[in-house]
C-alpha cells in the first residue's frame, strides 16, 4: 500500500503491525510498550523487522499507546507510517493482470462503518479480489481503524477512491465489465456467474444501493432470509457474495 507523506496514520495491533513492517509501506517509527514481553515470538518478529528498515523504537506507556490509537485494541504495539494513499481503477485492472485473472472488483456505495470497510477488505483479500472501489465523499475511507480491522490486508488489496461512483461504474462497463448490485428483490445470489470480468455492488448500511447507482447495473442479485431479519450486515452480505464469486470461479471438483 502506498501512503501519501503529508499525513500520519497508526496502525495497531501486533499482525497488522507485521503485515506493514513487511509491505513497502513508508514506515516511520515504532512505539512498543514499556515492559512487555520481547521474546514472545511475534514481538521478536516486529523488532527484528523494525531493525531491519532501521526505525527508531520507542518504549512508552500504555497510556500513549492508548492515546494514539483512540483506544482502540493496539495490543502493546503501534506503527507511525504516512497517511495511506489510494490506487487508481487503472492499478485495479493491472492487480488482475499481476493475478492472472479476469477482473473481480467490489464497488462500496457509501459505507460509513470503518469496522465494515476493514472487514470487507479482509475478505477480499481472502478471496482473490482485485480492487475495490470506494466513492470520495459521504463515505469512510482508509484509516487506521480500516487497516486494525483488516488484519493487514490493507496492504495487499488495492483501494481506488473516486470521485463519481455512477462515471466510474459507466467506465467499467465500457472496459468491459458486467457490474452487479444487491437488493432486496433479484436474481438469488447463488446463479450468479462471475467468471467473467465483473463487479459487485455492495450498498450503504442503512440505505443500500442508491437509486443514481441502481440504473447503472446490469443485474441484481440478492441474498435469501427465511427470519424475520430481512437484512444482513454489509461486512457480512459482502462476504457471502465475494466468496459465491470465488465459488463461481474456482468451482470444487468431487472425485
Amino acid at each position: 500500500m502506498k501512503h501519501d507523506q503529508e499525513n500520519e496514520e497508526f496502525v495497531m495491533g501486533r499482525h497488522p503491525v507485521v503485515a506493514a513492517l513487511k509491505s513497502d509501506s513508508p514506515v516511520n517509527k515504532v512505539f512498543i510498550q514499556t515492559g512487555i514481553k520481547k521474546d514472545e515470538n511475534i514481538i521478536s518478529e516486529i523488532l527484528k523487522l523494525a531493525r531491519k528498515k532501521r526505525l527508531v523504537i520507542s518504549e512508552v506507556p500504555k497510556q500513549k499507546l492508548d492515546r494514539l490509537s483512540a483506544s482502540q485494541n493496539h495490543q502493546g504495539v503501534v506503527l507511525s507510517v504516512a497517511a495511506f494513499e489510494y490506487a487508481t481503477v487503472d492499478d485495479l485492472f493491472a492487480n488482475a493482470k499481476k493475478q492472472g485473472i479476469k477482473p473481480f472488483f467490489v464497488i462500496l456505495d457509501n459505507i460509513e462503518d470503518p469496522h465494515n470497510l476493514g472487514s470487507i477488505i479482509r475478505t477480499a483479500d481472502a478471496a482473490g479480489v482485485s480492487g475495490i472501489i470506494i466513492p470520495k465523499h459521504r463515505a469512510v475511507g482508509l484509516t487506521a481503524v480500516v487497516a486494525k480491522t483488516s488484519a493487514g490486508a490493507i496492504e495487499r488489496v488495492p483501494v481506488a477512491r473516486v470521485t463519481n461512483l455512477a462515471a466510474t461504474i459507466k467506465e467499467l462497463k465500457g472496459r468491459g465489465m458486467w457490474v452487479f448490485g444487491t437488493d432486496i428483490e433479484g436474481t438469488d445470489y447463488r446463479r450468479w456467474d462471475a467468471r467473467g470480468s465483473v463487479a459487485i455492488i455492495i450498498g450503504n448500511e442503512g440505505k443500500g444501493i442508491s437509486p443514481l447507482i441502481k440504473k447503472q447495473v446490469d443485474e441484481m442479485l440478492t441474498i435469501p432470509m427465511v427470519g424475520d431479519i430481512q437484512s444482513l450486515n454489509a461486512s457480512v452480505a459482502a462476504s457471502v457474495l465475494i466468496y459465491q464469486g470465488f465459488n463461481s470461479r474456482h468451482p470444487l471438483t468431487i472425485k
